[in-house]
């Protein structure tokens, strides 16, 4: 009998390991790569820690036509920053997941203005749009972009 009791048991407490293992936290769901509005870049979001970071891993147009070489991040107020290339710059920094697809507490960086912004992020229902809101202060004043969600990159 007791046999049976702790093979019961050992099979009730594996099956809620597995269902805990199983169920996506949906923080993560803006995890992946996004389309900007303009369709010049995918950005990559990922996740350190507790916080979401997203880097440009595509360009549309990643040659500068002057030098011939990939882009530079030549708008950067600070001069050593300059010479770095566009692909694979961290353009969403510290976002923290505060409930019902919000995103918040983070900032972006615009490499075509070389300025960084506050920041917050809402996920539709559907997953597939993110919205981006940039802004100085207070979020009434700002930008908002919405990108699309991308399931491969573009060659």
């Amino acid at each position: 009998m007791s046999k049976k009791i702790i093979t019961i048991t050992s099979f009730f407490l594996l099956s809620l390991i597995v269902h805990a293992q199983n169920k996506k936290n949906p923080a993560d769901n803006i995890l992946g790569r996004w389309m900007s509005q303009k369709k010049s870049g995918i950005i990559e979001i990922y996740k350190h820690g507790a916080k979401f970071y997203g880097k440009l891993v595509w360009i549309k147009d990643s040659i500068d036509n002057q030098t011939k070489q990939p882009k530079k991040d030549k708008k950067n107020p600070d001069i050593k920053s300059q010479s770095r290339e566009l692909k694979g710059l961290v353009l969403l920094n510290s976002f923290q997941y505060v409930g019902e697809n919000n995103y918040k507490e983070g900032n972006i960086y615009d490499p075509e203005s070389g300025k960084i912004y506050s920041c917050k992020m809402h996920l539709s229902e559907d997953l597939e749009k993110l919205e981006i809101r940039g802004f100085v202060g207070i979020s009434l004043i700002g930008r908002t972009e919405s990108w699309s969600r991308v399931r491969k990159l573009p060659k």
